[in-house]
């Protein structure tokens, strides 16, 4: 039987190569060749898939990178592109049928240690969201490998971390941004790649304010948790801004907890809009503030010493014709790593049986959706920890407060254990939306 097959190539025009012979399934890579070398850490495949064994059809195709799944497409063709480090590798493209079959084939490459930064998320000179997620691989000619990478937003180096790989979500404000991504290899070079992206959506947003200058701090005790001033007998607390050593920005701040009575926590606050306002936005005429509806909280955090930490609590606060409405989000850590919210009508925490388990010598990163539905009622939307969103859609009623109260903030708080352990956590790359 005559069969005809195409075969896509990157730098040829399309060709038609006729088979005779029986009826069989077959994958076909135009890109690498066989044995190929590519100077590039980042390696295109391109292949197609047929089959006349199973009369459904093709239904994906897959990447194996020595013997990993590494990519897959439900599809009968593929037009993709991996990052691979310098080396020798078997890759293997297969496809899959509906019947239940499989064919493969094998190409094996070698990859050169040329240096480069490989981003394939977001593409350049694209449109993202103000939460716009970052992916790239790098890889470098030293010897000793690639140290770190990072991602610098208008000039300013916003992000870092270890290796040859990042993966992280940047909130960015709206319009043109430059940003770029660097890899510092172990040797002292460097490489970039250049990100420019247009970013819509979202609302006004305060960035860094763990840098900020008008933090507020409170000791609380058990069992009534009351707020106390510093000096407070049974707790004690402080924090340092402008940390350079331990940070993501090189700004980060340093928070610590100690003291002698179980159970004691601090409460650090930060007015944003209305009564004391940080940035700038005190609402003399008050329009701003009952005009909001929905609130992001954005947050890296480090956590020296988690099993002496019985809970990490991060909370926007709104206040206004004497309503409170607290959007209060706790990691309970000692209790069982849980997601727990305040019930502000109740004062009670509630469980949400989504899991809190936090990465351990490392920092998380927490992204915290509220909204203020029809008649002020505390709508939890959902918790994103570690690029991991849990849906909560969960309401509750507000809470009374003096007539005075008017305003926007948001708390960091640290709850200590039975032992009252000295307590040290650092929080980086804090931004709060609101529209």
């Amino acid at each position: 039987m005559l069969k005809s097959v195409k075969v896509l190539s990157l730098t040829f025009p399309l060709l038609a190569v006729f088979v005779t012979g029986p009826s069989f399934a077959n994958v076909i890579v135009s890109s690498p060749q066989n044995g190929e070398t590519v100077t590039t850490g980042q390696v295109k495949f391109v292949a197609t898939a047929n089959t006349t064994t199973c009369s459904k059809g093709v239904a994906s195709m897959g990447i194996y990178v020595d013997n990993k799944l590494e990519y897959v497409v439900n599809a009968t063709i593929m037009n993709t592109a991996l990052a691979l480090p310098a080396g020798a590798h078997d890759t293997v493209v297969q496809e899959w049928d509906y019947c239940g079959g499989a064919t493969l084939t094998s190409i094996p490459i070698t990859v050169t240690g040329k240096s480069g930064v490989w981003v394939t998320s977001p593409a350049n000179n694209s449109t993202v969201s103000w939460l716009a997620n970052y992916v790239a691989t790098a890889t470098t000619n030293c010897p000793q490998g690639v140290g770190a990478m990072g991602i610098y937003v208008n000039n300013q180096l916003e992000y870092v971390v270890k290796g040859a790989s990042l993966n992280t979500q940047m909130n960015l404000s709206s319009g043109a941004q430059n940003t770029v991504v660097q890899e510092w290899d172990n040797c002292g070079g460097s490489a970039i790649s250049p990100v420019n992206v247009t970013v819509k959506g979202g609302g006004n947003t305060f960035t860094h304010i763990q840098r900020s200058k008008g933090w507020n701090s409170w000791g609380q005790l058990a069992p009534l948790y009351q707020d106390c001033d510093n000096p407070c007998r049974g707790v004690k607390w402080s924090m340092s801004q402008g940390i350079k050593d331990h940070s993501i920005s090189g700004n980060a701040t340093q928070f610590n907890l100690s003291g002698t009575t179980p159970y004691a926590d601090v409460l650090f606050e930060n007015p944003l809009i209305g009564m004391f306002s940080t940035q700038g936005l005190p609402d003399v005429d008050r329009k701003l503030v009952p005009s909001l509806h929905n609130f992001t909280y954005d947050a890296w955090f480090y956590l020296g010493n988690p099993t002496a930490t019985q809970a990490m609590e991060f909370d926007i606060n709104m206040f206004f014709n004497s309503i409170g409405m607290t959007w209060g989000t706790e990691c309970r850590i000692r209790g069982g790593d849980e997601w727990d919210i305040w019930d502000n009508a109740k004062a009670i925490w509630t469980p949400t049986g989504i899991p809190c388990k936090l990465l351990s010598n490392s920092w998380n990163h927490v992204t915290i959706n509220a909204q203020r539905g029809s008649n002020n009622t505390l709508i939890y939307q959902s918790i994103t920890l570690n690029g991991v969103t849990a849906n909560l859609n969960k309401s509750y009623a507000p809470f009374r407060v003096p007539s005075d109260w008017y305003g926007v903030t948001v708390n960091y708080q640290m709850d200590g254990d039975e032992k009252q352990e000295a307590i040290t956590s650092y929080l980086d790359n804090f931004s709060f939306m609101y529209w």
